[in-house]
């Protein structure tokens, strides 16, 4: 990353990661999205079209592929917990070389340690990113939020490479903030998600119906999340979390919610799971979480 052109890929160029394509694509980086063969073929033929208030209707030129064939400054992994195994064979640690960053902007808390298994440790650069943002077809993008705001960390990743990022992201469009403290990111996203997925998704009402009709549920589970982090070393304030639910606009709706509307796998593991396996591991009690993750699970675990 010595000069200011990056050559990125983008592993899932969905609403998130088709989003951050295009931005990076339009201010100068080299972009190459890692898809299946329909999608990569769209998206090697057509681009990328962004349709946003924030950001503007524009289309951006990428290039596309099925697999990673060079090395490049950086990779975001932008799929779904639910299909990282699969995908990541789109990326091979040979293919990404040694010095490439490994971007997860995956929900839960678990996949760090999964990538490390992969690829070097100080490849790993995790991230958060929040922003409503859709693919509404193969290389159609919706952005609907008026932010795009990524939390990077660099524990174990190289801190000039990161910043490197940060900056070419920043010129994008993006919000970025570069943080020390990985578990604090992640468990930050996760102590706000967890209770919204949750109860979004069990009851099939939007977060304003959750917070009036659910009140009680959900004030106790965002108080359960909260002790949680705390014992993995991430101190959450509950009320601050509450006083974002009670912010946002009433018809939002989880990304898990939308899932099960649309009859797709939910990343329930990943987030619920992930929050019941911190909680034994620190004898943290969590009864309400426990109860919604077994009823969304059903009958059969799954």
């Amino acid at each position: 990353m010595a000069n200011d052109r990056l050559t990125v890929a983008v592993l899932g160029p969905g609403g998130v990661g088709g989003l951050l394509a295009a931005l990076l694509s339009r201010t100068g980086h080299r972009v190459i999205c890692l898809a299946g063969e329909e999608t990569a073929r769209a998206l090697g033929t057509d681009g990328i079209e962004v349709r946003s208030g924030h950001f503007g209707d524009f289309t951006a030129r990428v290039e596309a592929d099925t697999v990673l064939r060079e090395p490049v400054d950086a990779c975001f992994v932008a799929v779904k917990a639910t299909a990282l195994d699969a995908a990541l064979e789109r990326v091979p640690a040979k293919a990404l070389g040694d010095a490439g960053l490994v971007v997860p902007l995956l929900n839960g808390v678990e996949h760090p340690a999964a990538l490390r298994k992969l690829y070097r440790s100080e490849q790993v650069a995790p991230a958060v990113i929040r922003v409503e943002s859709t693919r509404v077809s193969p290389g159609v993008i919706e952005h609907g939020s008026p932010f795009a705001e990524v939390d990077l960390t660099g524990d174990t990743a190289p801190r000039e490479r990161v910043d490197a990022l940060a900056g070419a992201l920043e010129r994008a469009g993006v919000r970025v903030r570069v943080q020390e403290d990985e578990a604090a990111v992640l468990w930050a996203k996760m102590s706000f998600l967890a209770p919204f997925a949750l109860l979004t998704t069990r009851y099939g009402v939007p977060l304003g119906d959750v917070r009036t009709r659910h009140r009680a549920e959900l004030v106790a589970l965002t108080e359960e999340v909260a002790a949680v982090s705390r014992a993995s070393g991430a101190p959450v304030d509950a009320a601050a979390a509450l006083a974002r639910y009670d912010a946002f606009p009433p018809g939002t709706k989880s990304s898990m919610q939308r899932d099960a509307e649309a009859g797709r796998t939910l990343e329930l593991d990943a987030i619920g799971g992930a929050l019941l396996r911190a909680a034994d591991r620190f004898g943290v009690p969590v009864p309400v979480a426990s109860g919604l993750v077994r009823e969304l699970a059903g009958p059969d675990g799954s």
